[in-house]
Parts: C-alpha cells; sequence; structure tokens
C-alpha cells in the first residue's frame, strides 16, 4: 500500500499563492528601504505607489469577494507555488530594487511620465475587472461593451502601463525587464483566451472585427 507525503498532497488556488507573493512583494520593498534607505523622491513614490498597488490587490477581494469565485481558482501543488512566490513575490519587486539603489535624483519629467501611467493604469485595470465581474454576477455571457468595449484585453493593458510606471520611477534600463516579461506572458495568456472564446461565444468573431486585442489603435 502505498502512502502519500504532505508535499505531494499540498494544493492551493492560484489566487492564494499570488496573494501571499504579493505580501512577499512589500516585504522585498521595505527590506530595500531599510538596507539602500531613502535618498530622493524616488524610492518615496515607488515605496508609495507600489506597496499600495499590492495592498489594493489584497484588499480589492475583500471589497469584492466574487473575484474569489471567478479569478486564479486553478488549483497548484508545491512546486508551482513556489515558482510564483519566486516569480510574482521576488522578481515583480525588481523595479524597486533599481530605485532604491539609483542615487540620481529623480527629475520632474519622470515624475510627470509615471504618476498618471500608475493612476490611468490603476483606474484602467480596477474598472475592467469590475465591470467584468458585475456583469457575470448578473448573468452576462460575453462582455464586450463599456471599457471593454475596443480592448479586449484592455485590463491587461492598464496593469501594463501600472508596472511601465514602476520601470519609469526606477530610473534604469534593467527595470523595465518587468513589464517586458510580463508583456510576454500576456500573449501566451492572450492567444489562449482568444482561442477559448472563440470556441465558447458565437458572437465572439464579431467582436474581434470591431476591436483590438490590447494596444489601442494598434494591436
Amino acid at each position: 500500500m502505498q502512502t502519500s507525503t504532505p508535499f505531494l498532497n499540498f494544493q492551493v488556488t492560484e489566487l492564494t499563492a499570488i496573494n501571499v507573493a504579493k505580501v512577499i512583494t512589500i516585504v522585498c520593498l521595505f527590506l530595500f528601504a531599510l538596507i539602500y534607505g531613502i535618498h530622493d523622491l524616488r524610492q518615496i513614490l515607488y515605496l508609495c505607489l507600489h506597496v499600495s498597488y499590492c495592498a489594493w490587490w489584497l484588499l480589492e477581494q475583500w471589497l469584492f469577494p466574487l473575484r474569489q469565485q471567478q479569478l486564479f481558482t486553478g488549483k497548484l501543488g508545491l512546486f508551482a507555488v513556489l515558482g510564483i512566490l519566486s516569480f510574482v513575490g521576488v522578481f515583480y519587486a525588481l523595479p524597486g530594487y533599481f530605485a532604491f539603489t539609483n542615487l540620481t535624483p529623480i527629475s520632474y519629467s519622470t515624475v510627470a511620465v509615471a504618476l498618471p501611467l500608475y493612476i490611468f493604469g490603476s483606474l484602467i485595470n480596477t474598472a475592467a475587472d469590475v465591470q467584468k465581474m458585475t456583469a457575470k454576477s448578473m448573468g452576462a455571457s460575453l462582455v464586450k461593451d463599456g471599457i471593454w468595449r475596443s480592448l479586449r484585453h484592455v485590463n491587461y493593458f492598464g496593469d501594463l502601463m501600472r508596472y511601465t510606471s514602476f520601470s519609469i520611477l526606477a530610473g534604469s534600463l534593467w527595470a523595465f525587464l518587468l513589464p517586458g516579461v510580463i508583456f510576454l506572458l500576456y500573449l501566451q495568456r492572450i492567444n489562449e483566451k482568444e482561442q477559448a472564446m472563440t470556441a465558447k461565444y458565437d458572437d465572439f468573431a464579431a467582436y474581434q472585427q470591431t476591436s483590438k486585442r490590447l494596444l489601442p489603435w494598434i494591436w
């Protein structure tokens, strides 16, 4: 008779793993602040924006409990969870490292670009998620109006705006590795979603004709 180990039986939802990863990101950012110190407005802005985003991610699930039933519901084993904790928890803090090790005073132009990107990216992402969640709870099938009218993956677009703002604040080209990698991951996810939605919704083909995938007016 074979006995299974606790490690093999370990399973949590993707959302739970991501939530823990967000906490790890917050811890990493505060560690950067403790180790490298605050030298300029760059570090203050970065810490405030990135920590507030992670905190909002966690708070949003308390405000909108339906998210837990609609997002990242798949079960993960131990090694997959460790991968998410490393990638979403630690790698996502990479721009923060460059922000805290960058001793060059931040310019007004950098702030003027990064802040609107963060604000509008966060608004777009949240509005898209809330609209879709509300529509689904009311029995809607394919959500293709409102903020989803012109972009089929507008929530991803808002997310990319936000992560790009972190890289701009960091002031290092290496910091753009994060939005670059996220963009590539989203491309894969978009292809998978579009195939599934084509099979699921009869009107998805018509929706494709009147909208772009990810980038407004471009693609």
